[in-house]
């Protein structure tokens, strides 16, 4: 993808991947345009890279459509929407309605809203593209969080039907699916997203640079972590030896967290 001067969008993009991602962007000559509920730290990104702020909820109905209207305002055309923005919440089925809720609107039904919101004008043109942040979770599975795994699942599931449905008329569509990342929801994933993922944690600019290379080259599944198209395979080949497997680690890691 040819990115100077192309109008960009990047949710979530006050820190972390998102804000990394903006920086790559950028550089590379995209006008961005800077979204966070954080506006200090949208207007802070945009400020650092010359690009636009528009903070607010990129996941309500009412918050996509203002988003996608300033936006085109401001670019013109969005020709790449970076639907980033994520939640990591809860534990089990005993996790609040509130957090299956949250999950459910941030990590899902925002991307439907944006794409809403996007293909018309897309379809019309012959292009866009749509990438979305979902994570290795949504390949495999996130130990310690149903709401998560669940919401990711169902991203690449929204992604995936996307690519089907529109690949052949001008819409690219791309899932990010990282492993642990260093920024702030790896923080707060406790003890056990630590015990999971920090040995092969890396940096959002790391990340960042693995997006830039899938926009080059227009894959589908774009993976910082290569390893995770072995454990995807591996899943999906021999699913119960799989099961076995993350039960195994389940088992030694909350073993750890306990002590024992």
């Amino acid at each position: 993808m040819e990115l100077n001067e192309r109008g960009a969008v990047v949710t979530g993009a006050g820190n972390g991947i998102g804000a990394a991602l903006a920086r790559r962007l950028a550089g590379a000559g995209a006008r961005v345009v800077v979204n966070d509920l954080d506006a200090a730290a949208a207007e802070a990104v945009a400020a650092e890279i010359g690009g636009v702020a528009v903070p607010g909820d990129a996941a309500s109905e009412e918050g996509v459509t203002a988003l996608v209207a300033e936006a085109g305002a401001h670019l013109g055309a969005i020709d790449l929407y970076v639907a980033n923005a994520g939640v990591g919440v809860g534990t089990g089925p005993e996790s609040p309605e509130s957090d299956w809720e949250l999950s459910w609107q941030v990590n899902v039904m925002a991307h439907v809203r944006a794409a809403r919101e996007l293909l018309p004008g897309w379809l019309e043109r012959g292009q866009g593209r749509f990438v979305s942040t979902v994570s290795a979770a949504g390949l495999l599975t996130m130990l310690g969080s149903a709401p998560y795994s669940v919401t990711k699942h169902a991203a690449l599931a929204f992604g995936e039907w996307l690519s089907a449905t529109y690949g052949d008329r001008g819409v690219t569509v791309q899932c990010v699916c990282p492993m642990g990342v260093r920024t702030a929801m790896l923080e707060a994933s406790g003890e056990t997203g630590k015990a999971l993922m920090d040995a092969d944690a890396i940096t959002p600019e790391e990340a960042a640079d693995t997006v830039m290379a899938g926009l080059a080259d227009g894959r589908f599944l774009i993976l910082p972590h290569p390893q995770v198209a072995g454990y995807y395979a591996a899943r999906a080949a021999d699913t119960d030896g799989w099961l076995a497997g993350m039960r195994h680690l389940r088992e030694k890691v909350f073993a750890g967290e306990a002590g024992e």
